[in-house]
């Protein structure tokens, strides 16, 4: 088996031959066929989020079911899977209500690693996945079946992007239909953040980013209206062509898809009356950001934080699969480029430039 790690928080190196645990009761091991490079993947390889070191990261996967322990249910041998980092037991206070991103059951994998170099020392499972590999071991909630028909590298991009930022307009912040939008940041997130407020029928959908290209692109996912950064520096001005986009009221809602300080401290000024702030990419930890409390209480504005898109993956992750299968979700259209995972350095230095949408490692 070969696996990407990710030593003393410089650059991912590729070691062979890390041994994987078999299967115990309730968990499955996948053969992968792609996964796509996250941007939380980076920041856990800078040490933004902590953690321990020698990693095995990469967590947007999809693959073939191997084999699977016992009291598995959900998937068997041949089965095709997206896998996911969300982890959940399906009956805790949280999963009950349908938010199994906050499931909060402690599994084996959480405290023992299915990872070992081959002296024996554990490697950490990073984000519960470790799909920077040929093969992951991880529990059966992780795992959801798919259509054998979907190209396995496309349904990669389902794992996180797509559910991450779809999941944010539709689960998170349940946009009605007719709603202005605003989405900061047009990345692999920030484009499904994009297509997610279009198929939820919202009226002004008003993509923000430094790049011109990426926005170009936004609008064949759904935007009606671009802002490129560089234009609006001025104090303000911001705020004011986002007003003068949504008749003067500021937006319903403003997604920040991007994990830049300076760019959740400007979306308060972006929302109206009644308006929301969906915090959806994530800083580095020890980042603060400050607002009015005063205004945003006099105007009944609300901030949301938004995990994984307040994802229930048994659910989302088939629906998300129907549009695609409709020609209503695009999937191709996100993979930049392609590559083997003896060329994941490569890969990852693309996507920490900013000119990828996503990259895929293709076993």
């Amino acid at each position: 088996m070969k696996a990407a790690v990710c030593r003393e928080f410089k650059q991912p190196l590729t070691i062979e031959d890390v041994d994987i645990a078999l299967p115990g009761p309730g968990e499955v091991m996948v053969k992968l066929a792609a996964c796509a490079i996250c941007h939380s993947d980076l920041i856990f390889m800078d040490g933004g989020w902590g953690g321990q070191l020698p990693a095995v990261y990469g967590h947007e996967a999809s693959g073939i079911v191997q084999s699977v322990g016992s009291g598995v249910e959900t998937v068997i041998p041949g089965d095709h899977v997206v896998v996911t980092l969300i982890r959940s037991c399906g009956y805790c206070h949280y999963c009950a209500q349908g938010m199994s991103v906050a499931c909060e059951t402690s599994f084996p994998l959480d405290t023992q690693s299915p990872l070992c170099d081959t002296g024996g020392s554990s490697l950490t499972h990073g984000l519960g996945t470790g799909a920077f590999a040929e093969f992951v071991l991880v529990h059966t909630s992780q795992a959801i079946a798919i259509d054998k028909t979907v190209p396995l590298i496309s349904a990669s991009l389902l794992a996180c992007g797509v559910l991450t930022g779809f999941g944010a307009v539709v689960n998170t912040a349940r946009v009605p239909a007719g709603s202005s939008v605003v989405v900061v940041g047009t990345g692999g997130v920030g484009l499904n953040t994009v297509q997610g407020a279009a198929i939820s029928g919202a009226a002004t959908i008003i993509a923000v980013d430094i790049s011109p290209a990426k926005l170009q692109v936004a609008r064949t996912f759904g935007a009606t209206h671009t802002i490129e950064v560089s234009k609006v520096m001025d104090e303000g001005k911001m705020a004011q062509t986002v007003r003068a986009m949504t008749s003067g009221r500021g937006a319903d809602y403003v997604f920040v898809t991007v994990g830049a300080k300076s760019a959740i401290d400007s979306a308060y000024e972006l929302i109206g009356p009644t308006g929301a702030v969906v915090l959806v990419g994530m800083p580095a930890s020890g980042v603060m950001s400050e607002f009015e409390p005063v205004g945003l209480s006099a105007q009944n504005q609300r901030i949301l934080g938004s995990k994984m898109g307040s994802s229930n993956t048994a659910v989302d992750i088939p629906y998300l699969v129907s549009l695609y299968q409709q020609g209503r979700l695009k999937l191709d259209e996100l993979i930049s480029g392609q590559y083997p995972l003896d060329d994941i350095n490569e890969a990852i230095a693309s996507s920490r430039s900013g000119e990828a949408l996503r990259n895929i490692i293709v076993f």
